[in-house]
């Protein structure tokens, strides 16, 4: 049977310039790729598949929460790339794993893991359980060398963890950083117990 992989990722570490190379490899050998992607992701544009580094394409399929995945649809492909699979409800995400198995196809997810308060995305917590791979795409720390680990929205060009989980962005509003400069630049607002304090306010 084919596999469901998850490659996840802070803002920053190349995760769509990854899937649009594995995409250009598989059509360079004439394997039929479908690309897909939540429909709410607009920042370049409906539809657009964009990379940092300028790189583009345009998706095959967009989806929403309660999108019903046609296996039909996928007869015939050699494989499947997931742009932004945070996103995804957790419907879409099961129904993915499904077609590892009937048409029998690998999917490789691309996302992000946890949000500016450290915690799972929906669509990142099902894959998280889920899938038969799952692999970090590293990067280094905004302000240092250690490996980056969370997302730290910025508001003004200062840290915050105001707001709701999902806000679209780029550079201008999330950065790359690891624990102790996530911890360290959320204390300066205020916040001693960043990562503690986030998650007990998405519980209350």
């Amino acid at each position: 049977m084919a596999k469901l992989y998850f490659r996840y990722g802070t803002m920053g570490s190349a995760k769509t310039l990854n899937l649009l190379a594995v995409a250009h490899n598989y059509r360079s050998q004439k394997k039929r790729v479908l690309v897909l992607k939540p429909r709410l992701d607009v920042r370049f544009g409906p539809g657009i598949v964009e990379s940092r580094a300028g790189l583009r394409a345009e998706a095959d399929m967009l989806v929403d929460p309660d999108t019903a995945l046609d296996p039909a649809r996928f007869e015939g492909l050699d494989c499947v790339l997931v742009d932004e699979a945070q996103f995804l409800s957790v419907a879409v995400v099961e129904q993915l794993r499904a077609l590892t198995r009937a048409p029998g196809l690998p999917v490789i997810c691309y996302g992000l893991r946890t949000d500016f308060r450290t915690r799972l995305f929906e669509g990142a917590a099902r894959l998280m359980e889920l899938a038969d791979s799952i692999e970090e795409i590293k990067v280094t720390c905004q302000y240092c060398n250690k490996k980056a680990i969370f997302n730290m929205r910025l508001q003004g060009g200062r840290p915050t963890v105001d707001g709701a989980q999902i806000q679209l962005g780029g550079d201008e509003s999330y950065v790359p950083v690891c624990y102790p400069c996530y911890a360290s630049k959320i204390g300066e607002i205020g916040d001693p117990h960043p990562v503690r304090n986030a998650a007990e306010s998405l519980r209350s």
